[in-house]
């Protein structure tokens, strides 16, 4: 926990007569100030199950929502809770602000986790699958397949599945086998003596990894509709055949969770590609973290296969059905009813790019601002594209974080180190659980004779920069793309994020200067608007609410609007709670992990903090500031976070055009009148997810924004 200093320590004018004032310290490191960030990131997750009860949304992508859920419960264990675990193993437990030592935060997420999951289950259960079987579309279970499907079913595991299923059974020759992390996996008992006169009682069935885990059933053998059957059954069903002679006494599905996150020692390292390399097996196999297992199985074995991974019945989750419902997104890509899904939409073009067929005479004459995924990302791809086919373009300097494994992005930049262009890419390889896909374009990259740099050790390069010289007459123009979200075009249709391509001069020479420093090597570059971490961002932003808390305290309106996806840093935070002591009015707009509490008498009174949940995961980050008059507005690509501000390459770029700085202000307004997809933050840590009253009209800002951009009336999307 920070030590306390003078300037956390702030005097507060409490009135307690209309005759006296007293004055009182409130100590900002208080630690009931905070609230600890793993048990934030568990509100977050329950916000996204709550959406697989909003009748409002489709049917389709409720289920969507619960699967969504799973998948962040699984990167949180994979991460958060094995993160805590090793802070123990190792004696290094880290205490936040938030006063919560390591092993109080596991005890508090189990309990909390474990409710989650089974209102999961439930909801699965009781809610969608029933609601699913109405519009014709059934995961059949084994008991009520009729003759026809069991022989077909037969048919396919004979074919399909038993060539490729390893029965292991257990003695002391055959340990326990080394399990996958998440991989399906059944645990059976069995009665007999075989071939070589072993008798041990048990054995483990792997399910192949390169099955699909949910199998529609043909026609022929249904009554119509859309009809399913989980590997995991036709496993169960017929598991008997794989040990002949003997006799199955039961046999139970369970999913080991393991700590997947990758630890480099930058001293021991000197390729880290090939050090990557070496690290992404291992994470297959990291420490147990969490046991799954079917709700049937008996205590015997689930006691059993605890002790094999050292867990405690803490780490124990019993479930009522496939221990990985992620496998069920094969019914949502599969769906055949489109009005179980959101209504599709086309992203707009600006007016401005709509008929320009040269990018380059549009932004050299004025910024351009995209918000996606309203505003198509389609402008972003065709000017590298184009960059890659022009002639007078000399260089391309672009930073890659997550872009996807068919990238038009990489495919242009590839195109233009073959058309004899220099090409300079900062891939970042340690952006986590896209390692793989990273080192595969670095290496198409390189072989198209591009030049590749992987980012600073132990500094991940997170910023969104492209930057584009090209010769035009006796001069050098530079241009320049800078952003939110990531070069990723398939999110850049489910994120909300801002671009700017501009070629304002001194922005590009700042990214021209921090492409210097990514890729050279020599002492700090001064930069004229650029805000950068680990070195400005974080001081400017500070500043700038030292200034509002300044122009408060002089009596003048002070306020700030800050939409980010986390809030974790105790700096800031600290500095948002004396802002507020002083008058400032604060609007934070923080879709997951939020570590201050608002609303604290005294302390965070003049503070709210709202998080939108809807179809579009909220991505962009913009901090406004109204500084008594002459505003300032910057978008980043930084979350206030200490890995963010402190250990990661960021950027925060001014918004100085003052119509598409009125624009974005519009939008954040949006966003502060959400009255249907918010939810509001209380002192205590909880959330209420807000409605209209009778006398108020409902807003949906993903929906207004809709049809500003794309004239999307969308009915079934809300």
């Amino acid at each position: 926990m920070s030590k306390r200093n003078d300037q956390d320590a702030m005097p507060v004018a409490s009135a307690t007569t209309p005759e006296t004032v007293v004055a009182h310290v409130v100590d900002l490191n208080d630690k009931a100030h905070y609230i600890h960030r793993e048990l934030s990131q568990l509100q977050f997750n329950n916000r996204v199950l709550e959406q697989a009860l909003d009748e409002r949304t489709p049917l389709m992508e409720r289920l969507k929502f619960l699967l969504i859920f799973s998948s962040n419960m699984d990167e949180f264990f994979e991460i958060r809770v094995a993160g805590l675990k090793s802070q123990i193993a190792f004696k290094h437990e880290i205490v936040g602000p938030d006063g919560i030592p390591p092993k109080q935060a596991l005890t508090e997420i189990s309990e909390i986790a474990h409710r989650q999951i089974a209102r999961q289950y439930a909801i699965l259960n009781e809610r969608l699958l029933p609601e699913l079987d109405q519009q014709g579309i059934r995961i059949v279970r084994r008991e009520t397949w009729t003759v026809a499907q069991k022989r077909w079913v037969q048919r396919y595991f004979r074919q399909e599945v038993a060539p490729m299923m390893t029965p292991i059974g257990l003695d002391p020759t055959h340990p326990f086998p080394l399990l996958v992390n998440k991989s399906l996996n059944f645990i059976v008992e069995l009665e007999g003596v075989d071939a070589f006169g072993r008798d041990s009682g048990l054995a483990i069935l792997p399910a192949p990894r390169v099955l699909p885990r949910i199998i529609r059933l043909p026609e022929e053998v249904c009554e119509g509709g859309e009809n399913y059957v989980l590997l995991s059954s036709i496993i169960h069903a017929h598991a008997d055949e794989l040990f002949p002679g003997m006799e199955i006494r039961g046999c139970y599905q369970f999913r080991l969770t393991r700590n997947a996150d990758l630890t480099i020692d930058p001293e021991e390292m000197d390729d880290l590609a090939r050090a990557l390399r070496g690290e992404l097996s291992s994470r297959r196999f990291g420490d147990a973290v969490r046991l799954e297992v079917a709700d049937n199985c008996p205590k015997t074995l689930t006691d059993y296969l605890l002790k094999q991974f050292g867990l405690t019945e803490a780490e124990l989750y019993e479930v009522n059905g496939p221990v990985n419902l992620t496998r069920l997104f094969g019914i949502v890509s599969r769906s055949e009813n489109p009005q179980l899904q959101y209504s599709p939409f086309v992203p707009a073009i600006p007016k401005s790019l709509k008929k320009a067929e040269d990018l380059f005479q549009v932004i050299g004459k004025q910024d351009v601002l995209l918000m996606h995924p309203y505003e198509s990302f389609s402008p972003v791809v065709d000017l590298v594209r184009q960059a890659a086919q022009d002639p007078a373009v000399l260089t391309i300097e672009q930073t890659l974080y997550r872009t996807g494994a068919n990238s038009e992005i990489v495919d242009a930049l590839v195109e233009a180190a073959r058309n004899g262009k220099e090409v300079i890419t900062v891939v970042e390889l340690r952006a986590r659980f896209d390692e793989e896909s990273n080192l595969s374009l670095a290496t198409r990259l390189q072989q198209a004779g591009a030049v590749v740099i992987y980012g600073v050790v132990d500094v991940k390069t997170h910023a969104k920069l492209i930057l584009i010289q090209r010769r035009e007459g006796q001069k050098l123009q530079r241009y320049a793309h800078m952003g939110t979200g990531n070069y990723h075009s398939g999110n850049a249709r489910l994120y909300t994020d801002y671009s700017l391509l501009t070629s304002d001069p001194a922005l590009c020479e700042d990214v021209h200067k921090l492409f210097s420093q990514l890729t050279g090597m020599g002492k700090l570059l001064r930069m004229k608007k650029l805000l950068h971490a680990p070195f400005t961002l974080k001081k400017s932003l500070l500043d700038m609410i030292a200034h509002e808390t300044a122009h408060a305290e002089a009596g003048k309106p002070a306020q700030m609007i800050i939409k980010i996806n986390a809030l974790t840093d105790a700096k800031m935070i600290r500095a948002f709670y004396k802002a507020s002591t002083a008058g400032v009015k604060i609007d934070l707009v923080v879709r997951g992990t939020c570590c201050l509490r608002p609303g604290i008498p005294g302390v965070s009174q003049n503070i709210r903090v709202r998080s939108i949940v809807g179809r579009f995961l909220e991505h962009s980050r913009v901090y406004w500031f109204a500084n008594d008059g002459d505003e300032r507005m910057y978008l980043a690509s930084a979350d206030l976070m200490e890995r963010n501000l402190d250990r990661r390459v960021e950027t925060g770029f001014p918004i100085e055009d003052r119509k598409l700085r009125q624009r974005i202000r519009k939008e954040l307004d949006m966003y502060l009148a959400d009255n249907t997809t918010a939810w509001q933050l209380h002192a205590d840590g909880s959330y209420t997810r807000l409605h209209p009253t009778d006398s108020q009209t409902p807003h949906d800002v993903q929906q207004q924004l809709l049809e500003k951009y794309c004239g999307a009336g969308n009915p079934a999307g809300r």
